[in-house]
């Protein structure tokens, strides 16, 4: 079954940059969906990015362009490139995947990905 390991996690200063990685194996069909979502402790996980079945990016109303999401198909694997970094955006960030339904990946909730990754975590400190 699909297994996600994400990488790239790590402390950085506000206003700084960072790149998460998310490599796929264990890929049972050709096309399969790919997001982030993050989780601070004591609340939900919640939607950062992904791409659909087309490659085209979706993001988080919150990010304000800060984030650029990216696919590699050759290499399966999802980047996340951070920028402008806040407080806030300090977080366990979770790499998410699953296969398209119909042709389609369905959406940006955690019900639309079926396989996750351990997590890597950012801290973004003042």
């Amino acid at each position: 079954q699909m297994e996600l390991v994400e990488s790239g996690g790590k402390s950085v200063q506000a206003g700084g940059s960072l790149t998460l990685s998310c490599v796929a194996s264990g890929l049972n069909y050709p096309r399969y969906c790919m997001g982030w979502f993050r989780q601070v402790p004591g609340k939900e996980r919640e939607f950062v990015a992904r791409v659909d079945e087309h490659g085209k990016p979706e993001y988080a109303g919150f990010l304000e362009g800060r984030f650029a999401v990216s696919q590699d198909k050759a290499q399966f694997t999802l980047h996340l490139q951070m920028s402008s970094l806040k407080p806030d955006d300090t977080a366990m960030y979770y790499c998410a995947g699953g296969y398209p339904f119909g042709g389609y990946c369905l959406g940006s909730r955690e019900k639309h990905f079926g396989f996750w990754g351990q997590g890597t975590q950012v801290t973004v400190s003042s």
